[in-house]
């Protein structure tokens, strides 16, 4: 008998694991994959650290999340910048000077912002409704058309004028010429990838992969006084309500035989006749290295494409509209009711969570409950 059964090894319930095993309590972790980490589970590939899963890039301006996780994994100072592709144009991201000066020659921050409200008041905006009155309303219609429009179409598959102004508010625009996206206190990869960091967080933890919760459910539940489940809410109960809507994304992963593809490790494809999203060129996570500081001699890119998520797709991003806030709140209802069951992370509460705000969940999660046990 464990006093905790954990279902999912990523994030949320990797640190929730590792806090409880810390408790004394008894831990057992199951993972329907054959390998621990969820989404942020990298592999090797010729010495080079593949974020299988999409790229995921550490930020936090959280110092007792910072603090815990540097615990369990040394970071490198990689700082995320990535470059805007607009039919080979290319452009400075997140927006600022350099971005500005390349889109309209201005030198000074007065400029730019000059530039901006002239754009903004020709497109009579004053309230903005929706994505691209935001978008607009931030940085003008140039931007907006060129860098925004046909990227957040492709990533949403929805048109901009039908997504809500929220999803850019969190835009980084800067009038200096600062190229650092997240520009947060704490950032950078963890030296030996992910899945090493998820490794020491299990460690001394049993963990038995390839096990589907569903499939024996009963026996498992029965394993455990208390169960921390970090799978989508919707598959817990069995979709009676509905399906809970994602956006998923493919990934097209090729090894090159060169040792530099784009000088970057983020491309953002921003036209919207290039079908993927953007390329990531994985080894530049890493400044071009592997774990021993050997300069790499090839390279491994992994192109995006974003698509609607159906039954058996990975699900990625929650769509986060009124129809499916309004389904999930039936769903959480049903959950508050599962007395043994924690639901939590990502999918168990059907929301995007920076990997910050994941560990951060989790500790607090686990602060409130290892009493209980």
């Amino acid at each position: 008998m464990y006093d905790y059964l954990v279902v999912g090894s990523g994030l949320y319930g990797a640190v929730f694991a590792r806090q409880a095993k810390e408790a004394g309590k008894s831990v057992l972790v199951i993972d329907k994959r054959p390998n621990i980490a969820g989404n942020v589970y990298t592999e090797d590939v010729e010495g080079i650290h593949v974020h299988k899963y999409g790229a995921h890039i550490f930020h936090t301006n959280n110092k007792k999340v910072w603090d815990y996780i540097t615990r369990f994994a040394e970071f490198n100072r990689f700082t995320n910048s990535p470059v805007a592709n607009y039919k080979g144009e290319l452009y400075s991201l997140p927006f600022n000077m350099y971005t500005f000066n390349k889109m309209w020659g201005v030198i000074t921050p007065e400029e730019a912002a000059a530039k901006i409200e002239e754009q903004k008041a020709a497109a009579g905006i004053t309230e903005p409704k929706n994505l691209e009155e935001q978008a607009i309303s931030l940085v003008g219609t140039d931007i907006y058309e060129k860098l925004i429009k046909g990227y957040t179409q492709k990533q949403w598959g929805r048109p901009c004028n039908e997504l809500p102004a929220f999803i850019i508010k969190r835009l980084p625009v800067r009038l200096t010429f600062d190229n650092n996206y997240f520009n947060a206190l704490y950032q950078g990869i963890p030296m030996g990838g992910y899945t090493k960091m998820v490794a020491n967080l299990l460690d001394g933890i049993e963990v038995r992969l390839g096990v589907d919760y569903f499939d024996q459910k009963e026996e498992l539940d029965a394993l455990a006084k208390r169960v921390v489940y970090t799978g989508p809410i919707d598959a817990y109960f069995d979709y009676k309500l509905g399906y809970l809507e994602y956006r998923s994304v493919r990934f097209e992963t090729e090894l090159l035989d060169k040792p530099n593809f784009q000088g970057n490790a983020a491309v953002n494809y921003t036209d919207a006749e290039t079908p993927w999203t953007r390329i990531i060129e994985h080894k530049w996570f890493e400044f071009g290295k592997d774990d021993a500081g050997n300069d790499l001699k090839k390279t491994v890119i992994s192109r995006e494409y974003s698509s609607e998520w159906k039954p058996g797709d990975e699900p990625y991003y929650p769509v986060n509209n009124e129809k499916n806030e309004n389904l999930f709140k039936q769903y959480k209802a049903l959950a508050d009711k599962e007395e043994k069951v924690i639901f939590g992370g990502r999918l168990g509460e059907y929301k995007y969570y920076d990997m910050d705000a994941v560990i951060n969940a989790a500790l607090e999660m686990a602060e409130k409950e290892l009493g209980k046990v």
